[in-house]
């Protein structure tokens, strides 16, 4: 640990916001994402390009140091129907063009991604890696406006993304796995179908998600594996006035012209 980071009971922010809306936080990031996946030999990820900075249809949750001079972890959703593919459409179209019916399928009624999730060396065994983020992003997407989402998960984090409702889906892929991000790694193509309800999820990990939509903004104490973490919740989403899902919807019928999509962009946002 950092000599900034208390070893005993680490105290961080966890905050959500639209990635147009604080690019300085949206480099940092991408500074520290870059960095853990270098560390395990990943250095061409299709899904990692950052255009994802300029999206409006991106919202991004950061755990951070107090004094927001530290990142220690992150992960985004981003929302379908906009100017960019889902990066899960990214990362598999080439291997498997259906991916592209099955997000359509959902795209009318809301559906986005929970992406790029990492945690830095220096927090890691609590949870913030897996389960916090995970349930936060689960928390904020109604906000959002989604009905859905999808998420593309390591071995390591299937059972995880079971917990919170999300199910394999096997019509893609070799029953909804890919070779990605390399060769030698795993990838399974996942949905969570009721972000409102949230049916299918564990009881203990529905109603924790059900306690951050609550509380949005709120101080906890955390446990995982015995190990304690004080997290400072600021998960509702600033500036959300200027948010419409119906009107980035509309992008998804114009995408075939760069122009008349830009221009639509920047009369709404």
């Amino acid at each position: 640990m950092e000599d900034g980071l208390n070893k005993e009971i680490p105290e961080v922010r966890l905050r959500a916001f639209r990635a147009i809306d604080d690019p300085e936080a949206c480099e940092r990031f991408i500074e520290g994402h870059t960095h853990v996946l270098t560390s395990i030999g990943v250095t061409k990820v299709t899904s990692n390009k950052n255009e994802w900075v300029a999206n409006p249809g991106a919202f991004v949750i950061i755990v951070e140091s107090l004094d927001g001079k530290k990142i220690y972890g992150g992960a985004r959703i981003h929302v379908a129907g906009g100017t960019d593919p889902l990066p899960i459409e990214q990362a598999t179209s080439a291997m498997d063009n259906r991916v592209f019916d099955l997000v359509w399928r959902y795209t009318n009624n809301g559906t986005g991604e929970i992406c790029g999730l990492w945690n830095s060396r220096e927090i890691a065994g609590y949870g913030i890696g897996s389960i916090f983020l995970t349930r936060a992003a689960v928390a904020i997407s109604t906000q959002i406006g989604l009905k859905s989402l999808f998420a593309l998960c390591a071995p390591y984090t299937v059972k995880m993304a079971e917990m919170v409702g999300y199910h394999i889906e096997t019509s893609i892929g070799n029953n909804g796995t890919f070779y990605y991000p390399k060769l030698d790694l795993l990838a399974t193509t996942m949905v969570l179908e009721d972000v409102d309800t949230l049916y299918a999820a564990d009881g203990d990990e529905r109603s924790a998600i059900f306690k951050l939509r609550n509380e949005l903004n709120i101080v906890r104490l955390e446990q995982l594996r015995k190990k304690n973490i004080e997290i400072h919740y600021e998960i509702k989403i600033p500036n959300l006035e200027k948010w419409s899902l119906s009107w980035l919807l509309t992008l998804s019928k114009v995408r075939g012209s760069n122009t008349e999509t830009d221009e639509i962009l920047q009369s709404i946002f």
